[in-house]
């Protein structure tokens, strides 16, 4: 048994701890606003925070995370109160298909917590997650809305 701290509640599992996060979250804690997209830490759509840090959740084994907190979207609002960026989200028609956004939300957020004030610049070198949609430049315009604040 291994016991895990995601979104502020611990949880026990069984998962190999070689498992990747990823799996453990979704499969193991049902906690699905995470998504897979390559498996390879390409495409980002897996991201979360590991102690305030985004990471690509497909190759973070499970024994790697120890004692470590762990975030995922569904741990971003409280209760039905968005976050900012979550709000500047949807207030800038960022959500095209949908299926990238939890990870370059996770990805923003992270670059916000170190950036408050990010340039184009440090946006671009940051959000590295793959839309297929292409709204990278809503993404930069919700990223500048949230840090207006």
């Amino acid at each position: 048994m291994v016991a895990i701290t995601v979104n502020g509640k611990i949880y026990n599992t069984n998962a190999d701890p070689r498992t990747p996060l990823l799996w453990v979250l979704r499969d193991d804690l049902g906690l699905t606003g995470t998504k897979y997209g390559c498996g390879v830490a390409q495409c980002g759509s897996c991201t979360v925070h590991i102690d305030g840090v985004a990471n690509r959740s497909c190759q973070v084994p499970l024994n790697s995370v120890g004692r470590r907190k762990v975030t995922t979207v569904e741990g971003l609002a409280q209760g039905d109160t968005l976050t900012k960026l979550q709000q500047a989200w949807l207030d800038n028609d960022v959500p095209q298909c949908g299926y990238c956004q939890s990870g370059m939300i996770m990805a923003a957020a992270a670059l916000l917590k170190t950036t408050p004030k990010p340039t184009d610049e440090e946006i671009d070198a940051v959000m590295t997650n793959i839309c297929r949609c292409g709204t990278y430049q809503q993404v930069r315009a919700a990223i500048h809305d949230a840090a207006k604040g």
